[in-house]
C-alpha cells in the first residue's frame, strides 16, 4: 500500500498524478472513457473556474479518530479511494452533453487537506475554506475522508458559502448514514473533552444555534448497542430524525423513504455524509469501528435515491438540485481485506458524483 505523505510545512497539497491510473480503451473513443481520463488535477483554488462541475477534495486526517480512542489509519484513505475510482467507467456526462455530443461535465481533483502538528481545528478550517471556494464558483463538492471529524470542516465550508451568498437563515438538511450519532460532548477549551470524530454534529448544532439557523439532522443506521443513553437523550433534545440499523431492513424501506422524503421537503440544501461503518463488517471490514449488524448496501442505495432526486421549488432557484455537497468518512485501509472497502467507498463516490452531474 502506497503511503500518503503529508507536506512538511502546509495543511494542503495537490494530488499526485500517479494515483489516477487505469485501463485505456482507445478503440471505443469518447464512449470508452474512465474516471482517470476525465479528471483534471489542480494545485491551487485559483485554477477553479465557474464551470458548474464537481470538485473532489481529500481530507487526509484521522486525528479526530485518535482523540475518540478509535483505530487510526483513515489518514491514508483519500488516495486509495481515488485509486479504486480511477478505473471505473465514466457515465457522468449530463443530459446536455449526451444530447449535443459535448462534454459539459467537469471533474476536478483539488488535492488533499492534512492535519499538521495534531491541530485538528486548523485542518478543518483549511477544508472549510477549500469547500467554500469550490461552492462559490458554482461547483458541487465531494470530499473523501478521513475520520468523521471531516463533517465539521465540510459544514463550516457550506455555511461560509451560504453566508457569502447572503442566504438568510438557510434551511440545510444534514443526512448522515452512520452507526453513530457523533454528538459527543466536548469542552469549549478543547482540553478536558477535546473535539474529535465523535463530536462534529454537536459542533454543528451549536454553530447553527449561534447563527440562528435551524439544525435539521437525520441520522440513519444508528446502532443502539454502540451509542449510550446519553447520546440518544441528546439526539431527542436536538430533534434529530434517527432510525436504527434494524429499522433500515428491506421490509421497512417504503416507510423509511416516505419519512426521508418528508425531511428533504422541509429543507432547501442537502449535505450528505456517509460513515462507512454504517455497513456490516462483512461488507466494510476496513473501518475504525466495524459493525456486527450494520446496514446492507441495497438499503442505503434505495434511501439515496430521494436525496439524489430532490429539487428546490423556491422561486429564485426552482428546479435546482438540493444536494450540493457530500463526504465519506472512516474508511481505514489498515483493516481492509483485498481492497473491498476501498471499492465500496469508490462505488459510493461514483454514485454520488453521477447524481451530482445528472442534476446539473
Amino acid at each position: 500500500m502506497t503511503k500518503t505523505t503529508p507536506p512538511a510545512t502546509s495543511n494542503y497539497a495537490a494530488t499526485n498524478a500517479d494515483i489516477w491510473q487505469g485501463r485505456i480503451d482507445a478503440e471505443d473513443g469518447e464512449a470508452g472513457m474512465r474516471f482517470h481520463q476525465k479528471v483534471t488535477l489542480i494545485g491551487d483554488d485559483e485554477q477553479l473556474t465557474n464551470q458548474a462541475g464537481v470538485v473532489l477534495l481529500g481530507f487526509a486526517c484521522d486525528e479526530g479518530v485518535k482523540r475518540n480512542k478509535g483505530r487510526v489509519g483513515a489518514v491514508q484513505a483519500p488516495d486509495l479511494i481515488r485509486k479504486a475510482l480511477a478505473n471505473m467507467a465514466w457515465h457522468h456526462d449530463n443530459a446536455v452533453a449526451i444530447d449535443t455530443g459535448t462534454n459539459t461535465s467537469t471533474l476536478v481533483d483539488a488535492g488533499n487537506i492534512y492535519c499538521s502538528d495534531n491541530d485538528l481545528a486548523a485542518s478543518q478550517k483549511e477544508l472549510a475554506n477549500h469547500v467554500e471556494t469550490a461552492l462559490n464558483k458554482q461547483n458541487k463538492v465531494m470530499v473523501l475522508g478521513g475520520g468523521h471529524e471531516i463533517a465539521w470542516g465540510t459544514f463550516q465550508g457550506l455555511a461560509q458559502h451560504l453566508q457569502t451568498a447572503k442566504v438568510n437563515k438557510p434551511k440545510i438538511g444534514i443526512i448522515n448514514f452512520d452507526a453513530h450519532f457523533d454528538l459527543r460532548t466536548y469542552s469549549t477549551d478543547g482540553q478536558a473533552f477535546p473535539t474529535s470524530s465523535g463530536t462534529p454534529f454537536n459542533q454543528i448544532a451549536k454553530h447553527c444555534q449561534q447563527l440562528g439557523w435551524a439544525f435539521n439532522y437525520a441520522c440513519l443506521g444508528v446502532s443502539r448497542a454502540s451509542n449510550t443513553q446519553a447520546l440518544f437523550t441528546l439526539a431527542d433534545q436536538l430533534g434529530v430524525h434517527y432510525r436504527e440499523d434494524h429499522q433500515l431492513a428491506s421490509y421497512h424501506l417504503a416507510e423509511r423513504i416516505e419519512e426521508l422524503t418528508a425531511f428533504i421537503n422541509n429543507v432547501d440544501y442537502l449535505y450528505l455524509t456517509i460513515d462507512i461503518d454504517v455497513f456490516s463488517a462483512s461488507t466494510a471490514p476496513g473501518v475504525s469501528a466495524p459493525a456486527a449488524r450494520g446496514v446492507n448496501y441495497e438499503s442505503v442505495e434505495a434511501l439515496l435515491q430521494p436525496i439524489f432526486n430532490a429539487k428546490t421549488n423556491a422561486t429564485n432557484s426552482a428546479g435546482q438540485a438540493k444536494l450540493i455537497i457530500a463526504d465519506l468518512a472512516e474508511y481505514n485501509p489498515n483493516f481492509d481485506i483485498d481492497n473491498q472497502t476501498a471499492r465500496l467507498a469508490a462505488r459510493l463516490t461514483w454514485d454520488i458524483t453521477r447524481a451530482m452531474f445528472k442534476s446539473k
